[in-house]
């Protein structure tokens, strides 16, 4: 079915009524089901991009929706001032899945992370013993966990953070993969904790050498600083295993997710940690009205069945192993790719060109003339993440698709 708006009123719409906050690739969808999305014209697409990995079980799953739809008849929105009867049984099955003994639900990334940082602060003063206000937390460079005024604070990327300011002190900055700067800043007898994304998303899917979250997490320990994984992109499966971190066998002190947790169908994110930490708050400290609603239980409780039942971690495994053999075959005869990386379905390609080219702009672009969605970051790098639903068929005509399209730009 055809929407009777082209998608170029759809995008003078949004252009002259909403803020300038975001630079879409043209194209307008409608619709979406599985690995597909289908724009105002009825043009198909494949989607490699999973709303930065929020839709990992596909578009519009059934189940998912399924939950939704029921749970939206009967109760929507309580708030916290009363119990319901979905919030405790969704409590329960999320600390039984992720083995915490607490959770503290929100609605999006960046409030769980909000909620991480407050948390950490207030053991470091009730349980570590810090003096107050006195706490720091340490984080890596070339991060990204959301766009609040606490976060930005230790963001270094200039359109995140100029003219933002003042900023929220208390953050010791590192560089990302280097555990002898982590342990020196460790030194610092009022570091409360490590934030850190097991992958580097946003910064093109930075993987950090073999071996670092698990030394990262022991040197943690040693020093009586919780290590605290924002795995709001990593997690769900999308690397090959339930969190990033469990490839490392690494237990986080405390859990941050989002996106996938959903399915993609409502904002739902968590904070999971054990009782030492978690109890630290108490009544009226931390709080959201639409945090724990009915409807973000049952459909997380929907969303995170989809990923054991269709065993959807094994199947990004098996065929992110696939996808980079595929365009690392393709790199070696190439002179635009330098390099593909990544684990299971997030993944990227780097651009041999310079990060302020529109070279991997115009690359999308042309992707999305030929059926394939996917978007840059830090200008010369391109993220592939499709939908962890996707078949090895499916793959394959991904990746001849991808292939086709860069070797089009290979001697413009």
């Amino acid at each position: 079915m055809v929407n009777e708006m082209t998608s170029e009123q759809a995008i003078a719409l949004e252009d002259k009524y909403g803020a300038h906050n975001y630079h879409p690739l043209p194209v307008v969808l409608s619709k979406g089901e599985g690995v597909y999305v289908w724009d105002v014209e009825g043009k198909k697409y494949y989607d490699f991009l999973s709303a930065y990995s929020a839709v990992n079980q596909g578009h519009c799953h059934p189940k998912i929706v399924g939950a939704l739809t029921e749970q939206a008849k009967k109760l929507t929105l309580t708030s916290r001032a009363f119990y319901n009867d979905t919030l405790g049984e969704y409590e329960k099955y999320i600390t039984d899945y992720f083995g915490f003994d607490k959770v503290l639900p929100m609605n999006t990334g960046a409030e769980a992370v909000e909620t991480a940082i407050k948390l950490t602060r207030k053991w470091a003063y009730e349980v570590k013993g810090i003096p107050e206000n006195e706490a720091k937390i340490i984080v890596c460079e070339n991060n990204f966990h959301g766009r609040t005024t606490t976060i930005i604070s230790f963001s270094n990327d200039p359109d995140a953070q100029k003219n933002f300011g003042p900023y929220t002190a208390g953050f010791i900055k590192i560089p990302y993969n280097d555990i002898d700067a982590l342990k020196e800043a460790l030194k610092d007898p009022n570091v409360a904790g490590l934030l850190m994304e097991p992958i580097q998303g946003e910064a093109g899917v930075f993987v950090p050498d073999e071996g670092f979250l698990q030394a990262a997490s022991e040197a943690c320990k040693e020093a009586n600083v919780l290590f605290v994984a924002d795995e709001v992109q990593t997690g769900i499966a999308r690397t090959g295993r339930l969190l990033a971190c469990d490839h490392e066998e690494v237990k986080p002190d405390v859990l941050i997710l989002g996106k996938a947790i959903s399915g993609g169908v409502y904002p739902v994110s968590v904070v999971l940690a054990n009782d030492d930490i978690m109890g630290v708050i108490k009544p009226g400290q931390h709080g959201s009205t639409f945090g724990g609603n009915p409807v973000a239980s049952m459909v997380a409780m929907a969303a995170l069945d989809v990923v054991q039942e269709e065993k959807l971690a094994a199947n990004a495994e098996k065929l992110g192993i696939k996808f980079r053999k595929r365009l690392n075959t393709y790199i070696e005869e190439s002179k635009l790719v330098s390099l593909v990386r990544g684990k299971g379905l997030l993944n990227a390609i780097v651009i041999n060109d310079s990060e302020e080219s529109s070279t991997a702009w115009d690359i999308c672009v042309a992707l999305k003339d030929n059926g394939l969605l996917a978007k840059p970051t830090h200008g010369n790098i391109i993220r592939f993440a499709p939908p962890l639903v996707m078949t090895e068929e499916q793959l394959d005509e991904c990746c001849d698709i991808i292939i086709k399209t860069v070797k089009e730009f290979e001697n413009k």
